[in-house]
């Protein structure tokens, strides 16, 4: 029986793996140094079944943790807090039409995955108009072509990532409350009384000048840091009609008469996302008539 060898030099006693022309044996040697010049005199310490290095997977059972309910000691003699508010919710429809051009020719398109992205979610107080930016990640899965015949089709499945972006204004109608106004700062200028000698013949000695200082600049500004409202994403719904474009047919390959060669794809989205208007206010939570739960062990 001949024997086909093939070493592995990442130990100082190579591991060697040996063929019959059917299988394939694992053996391990001494050397008795780090080269190979020793192999006449090196001797088997092993002989086994080869086996391909691959993936490994470790799994565990994890027990159950014991718990124990704590008591709940709320506050009963009413407080005043500082918690979101919701002014307005609704659900807003975006219309979207793209074109996306794929790095290579496609023959198929396999997925498409999507994720909603919002960049921008801004109300413009006293005109109650909502600004709206974002885009949405689209994850496309695309058929290639190695090799085909006229009753088959045989490649790979790639995949491309992009963002098609989206943008809309649209009004809102506070069905919860309306914010509060926004409070403008102010400035007020004051002056100091100020006397001085008049000096003309026209004025009398015990004559004086009282009047501002025109020499000072005096002034008191006011700013207030208003509540900006804020938007949290509640849940959205894409619906879209994605159409390939300039399909071509390869004369010069064989294949399926249904296959045919495309590079761009033109996609129309109807985006309906549903979001909270909200605005951080002072609420006050009056007292209730619950007493304390008390704790058990005391």
């Amino acid at each position: 029986m001949s024997w086909n060898k093939n070493y592995d030099g990442s130990k100082c006693g190579y591991d060697q793996k040996y063929s019959d022309g059917n299988k394939y044996y694992e053996t391990s040697k001494y050397y008795g140094g780090n080269t190979r010049t020793n192999a006449a005199d090196a001797k088997i310490t092993s002989f086994k079944p080869y086996k391909e290095k691959c993936a490994t997977v470790t799994g565990e059972t994890t027990a159950d943790c014991v718990n124990t309910p704590a008591p709940i000691v709320p506050l009963v003699t009413g407080a005043v807090a500082k918690i979101p508010v919701v002014l307005a919710e609704l659900t807003i429809q975006v219309n979207v039409n793209s074109i996306i051009d794929l790095p290579e020719y496609a023959w198929e398109i396999k997925d498409i995955k999507k994720h909603l992205k919002v960049t921008q979610c801004l109300l413009i107080q006293d005109t109650n108009i909502l600004f709206l930016k974002g885009f949405v990640r689209k994850n496309i899965q695309y058929a290639t072509r190695n090799c085909s015949s006229s009753q088959s089709f045989c490649g790979d499945i790639k995949h491309c990532t992009v963002d098609v972006p989206w943008s809309c204004t649209t009004p809102v109608f506070f069905n919860g409350i309306a914010p509060l106004a926004p409070i403008p700062r102010t400035a007020t200028e004051f002056e100091y009384l100020r006397q001085q000698k008049l000096h003309s013949p026209e004025f009398a000695e015990k004559d004086r000048l009282m009047s501002g200082d025109l020499s000072e600049f005096n002034q008191i500004s006011t700013e207030f840091f208003n509540e900006l409202p804020y938007c949290e994403l509640i849940s959205s719904r894409i619906v879209e009609f994605d159409e390939q474009l300039g399909r071509v047919y390869h004369d010069y390959y064989k294949m399926p008469f249904e296959e045919k060669q495309f590079k761009s794809i033109e996609e129309k989205m109807v985006i309906f996302l549903t979001l909270k208007i909200l605005q951080n206010r002072q609420v006050a939570i009056p007292p209730t008539g619950l007493a304390a739960i008390p704790d058990e062990d005391c």
